[in-house]
Order: structure tokens, then C-alpha cells, then sequence
């Protein structure tokens, strides 16, 4: 019965987080309280809607097909049938064919998907404050529950601050450097799991819905300065509830080659990182009103590998910056 009961609140948990990604009615709100916002989001959606996702509409849809046009590579295709026997033209017309496509990805493609990569990532965050100011939310802060049930919940609660001056600078970068190590750790397990036989499928999907998860609240955790460790023992608390609302972010994209995913990507993001800000899921959690709630839910140790192996990559670090960062358990 009691599995049975964690299964009912880990299944209501992953619902209320696939309802809370899908409440987009927010991106309008905040669009239209932010003239900012409303200008980044436009801008997001022109860079990698129109000109990226537009670019390989074009490349499949006009370039390639006129390439197999003027360079054929079937003899039929050739108004004379001598020509049939030179098999060194149909190579060569492939040759220049791929050569060109090819050419078209250096000298167009690759420079957009970097220039993409970047001025995207800077667009993400002005949208993520310009949401959260349109917001005009009070701080909060993420509380560790008791442990005697295993169920973490979540409070308001004072904010602690870190050391002031230089050695609070210096914890920050260090739980920034880690932080960035974690994840990138992390999304390298998430690449390493789509090759493992029958269940890598299933398994890449379900951590790459709490990688976009943990993006998408990420940056209104930094903005309230929620501790890293706070953040984490929370994510990890809450498990399903982030694998529902990463659920759609990675059902778009995941069916479709890696070029076009990050595309479609690159244009939903913005929206999820605001349906993330406008979340009230920090301060009242709804599901916990139902008296199901009580079962609780087994803590999940997501980031325990990204977690091991990041911390080794740290101790190469010289000592006093290791220990630098090292602190952050403490905070």
C-alpha cells in the first residue's frame, strides 16, 4: 500500500509539473506588462525561428533539390544516353554536389548555430529578468524540510546571506564554477545514456526533461539568490514534479535531427524560462493541500555522479581555490 501511495504522489507530482510548463497564458501576461521582454522574446523568435529553422527549410526544400536537379546522378536524367557511360561524370557531379551542400553548412550554418548559441544565451537571461521584474515578487528562499519523513517541503524562509568582501566573492565564483561543471557533467551523462540498448531511450528523455528543468528555474533561483545546495536538495526532492515540466520542453525537439531540434529548442526556452518564473510552485506547493500529499516521496539523487565526479575535478584545483569552492556545502 505504500508504494502504491508514492506512486499516486509521484504521478500527481509529474502532472502538476507537465501543467505548470504548459500554462504559456503566462508568456502573454508578462509580454504585456514588459515592453523589454515583449522586444527579447520577438528577437529570440526572429534569430532562430525565422533565420535558422527558415535556413534548413531552405537548404532541404530549394538548394538540395536544385543541386540533384543541375548535378544529376542517375543517367536517365541526362538528355544523352552516351553519356551513361561515364561513370566518372555521375562522381564527379556527386563529388561537387556534397562539396557544395557541404559549403553552404561551413560558410552559413555553423557560424549561425554558434552566433545562435551565443546571442541566445544572452537574450535567455535578459527575458528571465525582464520576466522576473514584470513578476514583482518578493524574494523567497528555498527551505530543507524535515528529514524524518524523507519529504522535504518548502517554506518561506529567511534569507543567509554568505561572508561580504572579498571572501564572498570568491564563494560565489567558486559555486558558479561548480555549478557549470555539474551541469555540463550532467548533460554528458544524458549524451552517454541514448547509447545504452532498450532503455537508453527512455532513460535519455527523462534526464534531458530535468536538465531543461533545471535551466528553465535556474535563473529565477539566481536572481532570488537561492543557495546552490538549497536549490538542489530541493530539485532533487521534488524529482517528478521537474520531470513533468521538462517533459514538453524535450518532447518537441526529440523526434527531430539535432539541427532542427535546437532550433525549435532555441525558440520554446524562452517561453518554458517564463512559465518557470511565473511558477508559484516554490511558495505554494497545491498538490500538498490533497491528503495524499502525506505519503511523501523519496528523495532521488539526480546529480549524485555530476556531483562525485565534479568535485574530484575541483581537488586538481590548487588547494586554496579547491577549498574555495568546496564551501559551498557549508552554505
Amino acid at each position: 500500500m505504500e508504494v502504491s501511495a508514492k506512486v499516486k504522489v509521484g504521478g500527481f507530482l509529474w502532472l502538476e509539473g507537465l501543467v505548470e510548463a504548459c500554462c504559456l497564458h503566462r508568456v502573454v501576461i508578462l509580454c504585456m506588462r514588459s515592453n523589454n521582454l515583449l522586444m527579447r522574446t520577438g528577437q529570440c523568435f526572429l534569430l532562430n525561428g525565422f533565420i535558422f529553422l527558415g535556413s534548413i527549410f531552405v537548404l532541404n526544400s530549394v538548394v538540395i533539390p536544385a543541386l540533384w536537379w543541375i548535378l544529376p546522378d542517375q543517367s536517365s536524367q541526362f538528355v544523352s544516353h552516351k553519356l551513361c557511360d561515364l561513370g566518372g561524370t555521375l562522381k564527379f557531379y556527386s563529388f561537387v554536389r556534397l562539396a557544395l551542400i557541404q559549403l553552404f553548412y561551413v560558410l552559413w550554418f555553423y557560424p549561425l548555430y554558434v552566433f545562435s548559441i551565443v546571442l541566445s544565451t544572452i537574450w535567455y537571461n535578459d527575458i528571465a529578468k525582464y520576466g522576473y521584474a514584470a513578476m514583482g515578487r518578493s524574494k523567497f528562499t528555498v527551505e530543507k524540510g524535515s528529514s524524518q519523513n524523507n519529504s522535504p517541503t518548502l517554506q518561506n524562509a529567511h534569507h543567509v546571506k554568505g561572508p561580504s568582501g572579498l571572501g564572498g566573492v570568491m564563494i560565489g565564483i567558486g559555486q558558479q564554477v561548480y555549478s557549470i561543471l555539474l551541469l555540463s557533467v550532467f548533460f554528458l551523462e544524458v549524451y552517454a545514456t541514448g547509447f545504452i540498448p532498450y532503455i537508453g531511450k527512455l532513460l535519455n528523455f527523462l534526464l534531458l526533461s530535468w536538465m531543461y528543468a533545471y535551466y528553465c528555474f535556474e535563473y529565477k533561483w539566481n536572481f532570488n539568490e537561492v543557495a546552490l545546495d538549497r536549490r538542489l536538495d530541493y530539485f532533487e526532492s521534488y524529482w517528478p514534479f521537474f520531470a513533468g515540466f521538462g517533459s514538453p520542453c524535450v518532447l518537441a525537439i526529440f523526434f527531430f535531427s539535432p539541427l532542427v531540434s535546437y532550433g525549435i529548442m532555441a525558440i520554446l526556452f524562452p517561453l518554458f524560462v517564463l512559465t518557470a518564473t511565473g511558477s508559484e510552485s516554490e511558495q505554494e506547493i497545491s498538490f500538498e493541500k490533497h491528503r495524499w500529499r502525506a505519503a511523501g516521496v523519496e528523495r532521488l539523487p539526480i546529480f549524485y555522479v555530476a556531483d562525485k565526479v565534479s568535485m574530484w575535478m575541483l581537488s586538481l584545483l590548487p588547494m586554496e581555490k579547491g577549498d574555495q569552492v568546496q564551501d559551498r556545502k557549508a552554505q
